[in-house]
């Protein structure tokens, strides 16, 4: 099992990158891709630390058949510290909680792979539009310069909003949200949690409903990109560019026919066909429109941790399962399309 389709800390989750490690060992996932909104600060830290994990255990029992698959399942270190983190959203693990090594050594767990990602926001006909870009090459300096313009936009975006929201009486300010969320990308949803820590409203619904949903006079819109440039540039990162989500866009078949054909012709290679909240028609319609344009099938959860209740990294709200094969397809694509020669 597999999830293409991962927050953490660095964006609006609220597991750390190398907490995500952990749960994704817990959960059995093989793999599961990184995918922070317009950020990859991330990756690293998570990549590096599966991998730290990995050599750790080079030497142990592998089991022949994971090692042919290429994602071998190994015993947990015993020179780990803590063993495994048993963690669950929205609880974190103590170490007296860990799983032991002497434990954790008995049996055998699956390092997953690290799936070096993004998730960048963009807008089509004055809907927001998400674009999944996988196996991406996080250090491209191109990508990189996007990135720190978009965060540059963006901090003016969040100054104008404090601004606002300040003429209402509230004490908030950038630096202050900055303070209370270290490492993470400001979005909506820490405003909110802000004003809620704050007693300025009393859940995160009323936070939307009155100061920071789209309609609210306190919104401020972020600057955002085409579907087709976000293609573009993931691309020139040589990474496999995926529409994200696409049934939550509400469009009408033939609008949503429409924007996948545009995009294919910008160079789209996938769609995600498999998602948390996709009922059988959904999925049904989103492999129909994948068959039509040749667009590989990604899927995830989307997992946000406590930021999103109810999803689970993997296994979305209990019935999501995406097989090992689907991210086989999208690699043996990378290699064929992007990698060089």
């Amino acid at each position: 099992m597999v999830d293409l389709h991962v927050h953490s800390t660095r964006s609006d989750g609220t597991f750390t990158p190398t907490e995500l490690v952990d749960y994704a060992v817990k959960k059995g996932l093989s793999a599961f891709a990184l995918t922070d909104h317009d950020t990859v600060d991330g990756l690293d830290e998570a990549m590096q630390y599966a991998a730290g994990l990995r050599a750790q255990a080079e030497g142990k029992n592998v089991f022949p058949h994971q090692r042919d698959a290429g994602r071998p399942a190994v015993p947990v270190p015993e020179s780990h510290p803590q063993g495994f983190r048993h963690m669950v959203p929205g609880t974190k693990t103590t170490s007296s909680e860990a799983t032991s090594p002497e434990t954790a050594v008995k049996s055998s767990v699956l390092i997953p792979e690290v799936v070096p990602g993004v998730e960048l926001s963009t807008e089509y006909q004055g809907k927001d539009v998400h674009i999944l870009g996988l196996f991406i090459d996080h250090h491209n300096e191109r990508f990189l310069e996007y990135l720190r313009n978009f965060v540059a936009s963006r901090d003016t975006r969040n100054h104008k909003m404090c601004a606002l929201l300040q003429e209402t009486g509230m004490d908030i300010s950038y630096e202050r949200l900055l303070n209370a969320f270290p490492g993470s990308v400001i979005t909506r949803a820490h405003y909110a949690k802000y004003m809620l820590a704050h007693g300025y409203v009393k859940s995160m619904a009323e936070a939307f409903e009155r100061y920071v949903g789209d309609r609210c006079p306190y919104f401020v819109p972020r600057e955002k990109v085409t579907p087709a440039q976000a293609v573009e540039l993931i691309l020139h990162a040589d990474g496999i560019p995926i529409l994200a989500h696409p049934i939550l866009y509400h469009m009408s078949d033939a609008r949503l026919d429409r924007l996948v054909g545009e995009l294919k012709e910008a160079g789209l290679l996938g769609i995600e066909a498999l998602y948390t909240t996709y009922h059988a028609c959904d999925e049904r319609q989103i492999r129909w429109l994948a068959e039509k344009y040749g667009l590989l099938v990604s899927g995830g959860s989307d997992f946000h941790g406590d930021n999103k209740p109810g999803t689970d990294l993997g296994t979305g709200y209990g019935k999501l399962y995406v097989p090992e094969e689907v991210l086989d397809q999208i690699r043996q694509a990378h290699i064929r399309f992007v990698s060089p020669a």
